[in-house]
């Protein structure tokens, strides 16, 4: 049973991991998910997890593309269908019908590409395929949200009805427009719309010629809105129908809703399907944002991390444009714990958050950026004890919170625990302090618990030293500037270049020499060492650096050099046989047409039935008899040239065209010369040359000499201007 706790999780950042998953989900369902994602309970579920995310990834490199999986929520709806007798709308129908239909799309997508995606394949394989509710759906409601016509025979007959009085109505108030027009009553403005009715605009003399229902006036009292009597009753017959419209509407609506009751809960998992596969997603477009890949996954106990990244760390530097540095960490049964000491700000605290928050990533999920020839294994508890964590709630100082957290450790720590613990023993007096986190580092030891840790203490250098599954480590250092590599050196404790850095900050020499002299002779010639053996170290580093980049730059363009001169050989190869190809059929075609001349002189047909067979026995004593197999292996030959000349052709015929659109944009970009009569012109992509006899109304009059034709302007292009 896997237990991550969620301090461990705060402790490494891992909720900015899933703030930036989140962002990248497309429905509202999927954000909640990725924002609450947490390490899988068990090894299997964690494994199927991170294969489902890679098989996404490796979707993008696939001729079968995983269809679209967005949706809107639909929450509100399952809620209202657990309500007895309650009637959802048409656009919450359709809404179901498109939560089923993107459903039943992937269900059956996954089922036909089970062998390539087998994980992603058996979670959709646990929810049920059914077309019954987006058949039932799309009988009565259309794409557009609106019940159909055809729902029922009583609603289709009373739309033709209302269809037909919205005639009659337009009939009717046309013909009272027209009369009253041409009577004089009405105002300018003829009509206007009032509480969204069409009325007529009257005189206010006329009113009382005009019958019908007054609606309103103008605000000077000059005009009354009338609509007129026979628009009223035809208006009062469409008031009726929209009512029985409604009604059977209602009843359409409910009746449907019933159907669909029965699968609210299937509903309910297409929902939780679709976020699934939302946060799927995320994770695939997460890791290939960051270059993040599936390590392989070990059933024994080993961390090996080669060219491990931040991934929060790599997401920040790329917006500053800065670099991120990788790291190196191998942890197994021969080391299972690494005690990581150097000056601050080298580095030492990234690295143990980088491997806390990639280990939780991986058991969470996620791909994580690392070199593809590492291997992990899953630990059942991560335990963290990372910064200031001093407790205000309880009023504990620092020391004495960390102290709870080693009681912590101490009782919770096994053979697979992974802990990483930063500054370890700081808080208390260094000789008392480092004496008990020596002692937590023998207990940590002999529960054979994986772990990292960073210190300055010299005793927890030395014990790293003495154990044998244990080792020391540190964070490489210019040994001239004093400024950080950020590469960490397995097998050597680091110096904590005290007084170095004192010095180079600008404290007087003699106060940094007096506190030499304070300091044990011992403790400093020790400090002296490991600072001297990581100078030592620091130079090689950059010699092997140095080294390692010419001979890769040397490998690289040998592989260019080897690519070009095969490249250029085969082409050779590929002139010669067509070169002798034509050069035979040239001798063939003579050959034949010299039989040709003799039967034209002489017509005996034996001498040229003679002379051809003659020709084709020596062509047929050249050819090698083949197999089946070897004639196939030609063919594919033959046609591996063809398509590598097709290619050819293709790549010149797209130049030819970039090259074309680049043109166009050019004489798109240049300003359009203005024609004039007398001007010789031509049809754009055209030909043949003509001048201008006149221009009318953006159309010329082109005379091509045998004769004339009008063409619009903007299909001319000049040729000369009129001298």
């Amino acid at each position: 049973m896997i237990k991550i706790t969620a301090k461990t999780l705060t402790d490494l950042e891992f909720t900015a991991v899933c703030e930036q998953v989140s962002q990248l989900t497309v429905t509202a369902p999927g954000k909640e998910k990725a924002l609450k994602l947490v390490p899988y309970s068990s090894y299997d579920k964690t494994l199927v997890a991170l294969n489902q995310t890679d098989e996404y990834v490796s979707s993008h490199q696939q001729e079968s593309r995983i269809p679209n999986h967005g949706f809107d929520p639909i929450d509100q709806e399952i809620r209202f269908l657990g309500i007895e007798d309650t009637m959802l709308e048409a656009t919450a129908l359709r809404k179901i019908s498109s939560v089923s239909e993107t459903s039943n799309t992937l269900i059956k997508f996954f089922d036909k590409h089970r062998e390539l995606y087998p994980n992603l394949n058996q979670r959709t394989s646990e929810v049920e395929f059914t077309s019954v509710i987006i058949d039932n759906i799309n009988k009565v409601i259309d794409r557009y949200g609106e019940v159909k016509d055809e729902a029922s025979p009583l609603l289709q007959e009373t739309r033709r009805k209302i269809n037909h009085v919205k005639g009659q109505i337009n009939a009717s108030f046309g013909s009272a427009l027209t009369h009253y027009n041409n009577l004089g009553y009405l105002d300018d403005i003829r009509e206007t719309v009032v509480e969204n009715i069409r009325v007529l605009a009257v005189k206010a003399m006329y009113r009382r010629k005009v019958k019908g229902g007054i609606l309103g006036n103008s605000k000077t009292g000059s005009i009354v809105y009338i609509q007129p009597e026979a628009t009223y009753m035809h208006t009062r017959e469409l008031n009726n129908l929209e009512y029985e419209e409604k009604e059977e509407i209602k009843r359409i609506l409910k009746a449907l809703t019933n159907l669909i009751r029965p699968y609210r809960l299937l509903l309910k998992e297409y929902q939780e399907l679709l976020s699934d596969i939302d946060v799927i997603a995320a994770k695939a477009k997460y890791a290939m944002s960051i270059n993040a890949l599936l390590p392989k996954i070990s059933k024994e106990r080993e961390l090996e991390l080669k060219d491990a990244y931040h991934p929060l760390l790599l997401v920040s530097n790329r917006k500053k444009k800065e670099k991120t540095y990788p790291q190196t960490i191998n942890l197994d049964k021969a080391q299972r714990i690494i005690v990581i000491s150097g000056p601050n700000a080298g580095g030492k605290s990234i690295t143990l958050k980088t491997v806390g928050l990639l280990q939780v990533m991986l058991q969470s999920g996620m791909l994580i950026p690392v070199h593809e020839y590492s291997r992990v294994c899953l630990f059942n508890k991560i335990l963290t004890d990372i910064g200031d964590n001093q407790s205000i709630e309880n009023h504990l100082s620092t020391y004495s919170y960390r102290l709870k957290n080693m009681n912590y450790f101490l009782r919770k720590c096994d053979e697979k625990t992974l802990f990483l613990i930063d500054e370890f023993g700081t808080g208390s007096d260094p000789e008392l302090g480092g004496a008990l986190a020596e002692t937590f580092l023998e207990v940590f030891y002999e529960k054979e618990s994986f772990g990292i840790l960073t210190t300055h203490y010299a005793n927890l250098k030395m014990l790293a030293n003495e154990l044998p599954h244990v080792t020391n480590a540190n964070m490489l250092f210019d040994s001239k500037t004093l400024e950080p590599l950020y590469k960490l050196h397995m097998g050597e404790a680091g110096s904590s270049f005290t007084f170095e850095v004192a010095q180079k900050n600008g404290i007087p020499y003699s106060l940094i020499n007096r506190s030499k002299k304070k300091v044990e002779r011992g403790k400093i010639r020790f400090d002296k060492s490991i600072a001297d053996l990581q100078k030592e170290r620091s130079k090689l580093q950059k010699t092997t650096t140095s080294l390692k980049t010419k001979e890769q730059k040397t490998e690289t363009e040998k592989k260019k050099l080897e690519e070009t001169n095969a490249r250029i050989q085969q082409k050779l190869e590929n002139f010669q046989e067509l070169y002798d190809s034509n050069q035979r059929l040239i001798y063939l075609g003579n050959k034949i047409n010299d039989i040709s001349e003799k039967y034209f002189t002489n017509k005996r047909k034996k001498e040229l039935i003679a002379e051809f067979m003659k020709i084709v026995e020596v062509e047929n004593s050249k050819r090698k008899k083949q197999t089946a197999k070897e004639k196939k292996a030609e063919k594919a030959k033959e046609k591996k040239v063809e398509a590598e000349a097709i290619k050819q052709v293709e790549e010149i015929r797209k130049k030819k065209k970039e090259k074309q659109e680049k043109e166009k944009k050019e004489d798109v970009a240049k300003p359009k010369p203005v024609l004039k009569v007398g001007d010789k012109v031509r049809m754009q992509d055209g030909k043949a040359v003509g001048s201008i006899d006149s221009i009318e109304k953006g159309t010329a009059k082109v005379n091509y000499g045998i004769f004339t034709t009008s063409v619009s302007v903007d299909q001319l292009e000049l040729v000369q201007r009129k001298k």
